[in-house]
């Protein structure tokens, strides 16, 4: 099983394996049936109700509001009962979560290209994830329930909208479980006492989850007022109801960080959600890990929790099988993509992870830009956010796994939690301004607030960085273009010919990213050009690797050319 699933996620096209693999899905489509049951809320009268649009991107039901601000963000406020915040979120954008959707599929169909390979695909995911819903709270079965009427009937032959929903919320965890076959991971830490300039928790992260730019385009950050629970603020995208990033009224903050994970085998409960329910109901670290321990999830993951009750900062650090907590002894908690607890931090597959992985990389730099100044505010931990050199400074070329700004990041996100004030990227990356919002201002004002003005502290603007305006972010910007033409080419057979101007130009464009040169061997191996390839794996290989993962790759493939 597990081997199938991870045959699909990476698309390998071997006929002989193609033609196996079709008759073992055909025999679990034979013998077992997706039995996820729909939810059956007592008031379904949201549905009834429709949005009032007060002004351009401007939206209304009730006290319930949508607006997508001037940084092109939606900033949305729900309240009431679960199946009712659902339909109305749904209902108030509508589009974005329609959008998201089309992003998603479009990327699904150009990877896997083949019809017949996605039926199978489909069919497979649809048996591993079979029982999801007994994993999943009853209250964000009727929320996600709600949401999937929103969603567009154009991808129903893929599923139901609310099966398609509930596997959306899965899909961030088996990318996390891919972070063994080189998908990237995120940065977060968390500083106090001597480290905070006012003493106060002080709390910063980057989400590296990256599925295009389309799909980074429109993000959400969602204000939920919910029947049972504290109030919170996520986050996140459009249709999305689980937590990535978010704090609530108590001024309780979660972030989450991949750890090394087997690929799952059967769905438990998505990591998203679990981070949901600390958020919505838990306002001190002990009652973060009790519910994090009646949880199974089917990926390890680090959950970074921040109480302003306890004035400190914890990592949950859950597997499938067992949860540890680790605190650090002094004012400076730092979380990359490795376990440091007891539990954890000495068994074989943390150990490998730290060898062989970019994370302690990371984490060691993360700590050298931390130490470079006395204290820390909003301003100096977004620096570190948006910090593209290695330790020492060193350049790792533009888009590097080991720099805590590898130029993939979903968003990046402040927190002061004592002060209950967020600060979100807006886009591209975390480069562009990080804006402000005080929870206390917002929920204080929400069924109110006049949909023209601005509910962002503009004062605390953080401005963006300088880099985005520099003749680099535009060589970036078209390394990161020719680059995805070249991946097309190698990876999924969309023609494409580089001629030897533009292979300069591309390579000067980034020209110490090791990155540069393995895409550039790729691209030649599948011309059948030998020669041209190992030459550029050779050249990758002089340069800053991120990882022995990623260097044993390019021995690899020069073995095979060699071949």
């Amino acid at each position: 099983m597990k081997r199938a699933l991870l045959f699909l996620l990476r698309s390998a096209y071997n006929l002989f394996e193609l033609l196996l693999l079709s008759f073992i899905v055909l025999a679990f489509y034979i013998g077992f049936v997706i039995n996820i049951s729909i939810p059956a809320p007592k008031d379904m009268t949201a549905l009834e109700l429709e949005r009032t649009e007060i002004g351009p991107k401007q939206y209304r039901i009730g006290n319930n509001w949508a607006v997508l601000n001037d940084h092109k963000v939606w900033e949305i406020y729900v309240q009431g009962d679960a199946f009712e915040r659902g339909a109305i979120y749904g209902k108030l954008i509508k589009e974005p979560v329609q959008l998201q959707e089309k992003f998603f599929v479009d990327q699904i169909e150009k990877i896997v290209p083949s019809s017949f390979y996605r039926f199978f695909l489909k069919v497979l995911i649809g048996y591993f994830n079979r029982d999801m819903d007994e994993y999943i709270p009853l209250e964000y079965q009727e929320e996600i329930y709600g949401v999937s009427f929103a969603f567009d009937d154009a991808y129903d032959y893929i599923a139901p909208k609310y099966y398609r929903i509930l596997n959306y919320h899965a899909a961030h965890d088996i990318g996390h479980a891919l972070k063994d076959y080189n998908m990237v991971g995120c940065t977060s830490f968390s500083l106090r006492n001597e480290f905070s300039s006012d003493s106060a928790l002080l709390v910063a992260r980057n989400f590296d989850f990256y599925v295009g730019d389309e799909f980074a385009g429109e993000k959400t950050l969602t204000f939920i007022e919910p029947d049972s629970g504290y109030n919170f603020a996520s986050y996140s995208w459009a249709g999305f109801m689980g937590v990535v990033s978010g704090m609530n009224e108590t001024g309780l903050c979660v972030t989450i960080n991949a750890a090394k994970s087997d690929l799952p085998e059967l769905t438990k409960t998505p990591i998203s959600l679990l981070t949901r329910e600390i958020l919505q109901y838990a306002s001190t670290i002990e009652e973060a890990l009790e519910i994090a321990k009646k949880r199974e999830t089917f990926v390890s993951e680090t959950i970074m929790v921040t109480s302003a009750k306890d004035n400190r900062t914890a990592l949950i650090e859950k597997s499938p099988q067992s949860v540890a907590l680790y605190e650090s002894e002094n004012g400076k908690v730092l979380c990359t993509n490795h376990y440091q607890s007891d539990q954890f931090s000495k068994t074989e597959s943390n150990k490998s992870n730290i060898e062989n992985s970019d994370s302690k990389y990371r984490y060691d730099r993360l700590n050298e830009l931390i130490g470079a100044q006395n204290a820390h505010d909003a301003n100096s931990v977004v620096a570190i956010l948006r910090n593209q050199q290695g330790k020492q400074n060193e350049n790792l070329g533009m888009g590097n796994p080991k720099a805590i700004n590898q130029l993939i990041a979903h968003h990046g996100i402040v927190f002061r939690p004592q002060e209950k004030q967020l600060w979100i990227s807006t886009g591209p990356y975390q480069i562009g301004e990080f804006i402000c919002y005080d929870l206390d201002e917002v929920f204080g004002n929400a069924d109110t607030r006049n949909l023209s003005d601005q509910i962002y502290v503009d004062s605390l603007t953080i401005p963006a960085d300088p880099f985005l305006a520099t003749a680099e972010y535009k060589q970036f910007e078209y390394f990161k273009s020719v680059k995805k033409k070249l991946f097309d080419r190698f990876a999924l057979n969309i023609p494409y010919e580089l001629t030897n101007s533009e292979r300069e130009k591309f390579i000067s464009s980034n020209p110490e990213s090791y990155i540069t040169y393995m895409t550039l061997g790729q691209y030649y191996q599948a011309l059948e050009n030998f020669d041209e390839a190992k030459k550029q794996y050779q050249k990758a290989l002089t340069k800053n690797v991120a990882s022995k993962d990623e260097g044993n790759k390019i021995r690899t493939l020069i073995a095979e050319c060699n071949e």
